[in-house]
């Protein structure tokens, strides 16, 4: 895989149209949420598209990806059908995980996208274990995992930066920085808010890099990953960014005011990019509203598979709480 990010046409629109997918997605999800199709927590992406589709560009069809509970956005740039995506969401049978998991444990085998995790930090330690299995069974993988700011504070980010130093694992950290822990500051739950910082505590390579703009975070995870690669160590990627909607549909955001949001919405991802798209003569006439246009009608799909889908038979529901068989 090259390490290079060649901007052209062709990959630039690769990148606006993977992050108005998202964004198209996530706004559909609200309005399901609001008429009751989707239930119980719902967490949204808009505002942090740059950073899983600048990631998923440096990563590989064999790498691993451990996700956050809000991991819509990462589902869909590593490939993960949108259709499945949300009928998972719907509780159908037809969802990735036949409507067990939901908004927050989506899961894709044959992508490697193993599992999106609702505790906070959860999906650290996980990471180690899958970089590890890699590693005894001689595959030559990278494990990628998300998480945000909040997850600094707990113990196994710091066990696990650890360990993943000791050992030598070829795990990409990627901590999306948008601000805000639920509804704490950074600045008030971090002494340093510099997360990337903390890796030199544990002796690993590390950087912060601008998570509103999705060719800067494709350039600095595709260093990371040649580093981890060549080295087959650790690295910590800190992407400042921010989300546009509350902490989850529960959340009255009263900790922040219009005017902040307002302020981050002019660094708007999409935006910023279509308009440097324009200006570099990548995006021509018609582009824009072709693009919207697919995105509209992918998202119709989904909705149509999702609301056709089926609940899972009752006397099945004791299911898959052993394993039957092991995967070969």
């Amino acid at each position: 895989m090259s390490t290079k990010v060649h901007l052209d046409r062709a990959h630039g629109l690769l990148l606006l149209h993977q992050m108005l997918r998202i964004r198209r997605f996530e706004a559909k999800c609200a309005e399901l949420y609001q008429a009751q199709k989707i239930r119980g927590f719902l967490h949204l992406y808009d505002g942090q598209e740059a950073v899983s589709v600048g990631v998923m560009q440096a990563l590989g069809p064999a790498d691993a990806i451990v996700g956050t509970y809000r991991e819509h956005g990462q589902a869909l740039a590593r490939g993960v059908p949108m259709g499945p995506l949300l009928a998972e969401m719907f509780g159908k049978l037809e969802g990735c995980c036949r409507g067990r998991g939901g908004s927050m444990h989506i899961f894709d085998r044959a992508r490697r996208f193993l599992g999106g995790n609702a505790i906070v930090g959860g999906a650290i330690p996980l990471a180690l274990g899958v970089a590890l299995a890699d590693r005894m069974q001689d595959r030559p993988a990278v494990s990628a995992c998300f998480f945000g700011e909040g997850a600094a504070d707990e113990g196994e980010f710091h066990e696990s930066m650890n360990l993943a130093a000791l050992w030598r694992l070829p795990v990409l950290f990627v901590c999306e920085n948008n601000l805000y822990s639920m509804g704490t500051p950074v600045g008030i739950a971090e002494a340093e808010t510099a997360i990337w910082h903390k890796a030199a505590a544990y002796r690993m390579a590390g950087e912060a890099v601008d998570g509103m703009d999705p060719v800067a975070v494709e350039v600095a995870a595709r260093r990371a990953v040649e580093r981890i690669r060549a080295e087959c160590a650790p690295y910590l990627l800190e992407c400042r960014t921010y989300r546009f909607r509350a902490h989850s549909m529960f959340d009255a955001q009263l900790y922040r005011t219009k005017e902040e949001i307002e302020a981050w919405r002019a660094k708007d991802p999409i935006l910023r990019f279509r308009d440097w798209l324009e200006r570099a003569g990548h995006l021509h006439s018609g582009d824009m509203a072709r693009l919207e246009t697919e995105v509209e009608a992918e998202v119709a799909a989904a909705v149509a598979f999702a609301e056709a889908g089926t609940l899972e038979p009752v006397e099945d529901l004791e299911r898959f709480v052993t394993m039957e068989e092991v995967p070969q």
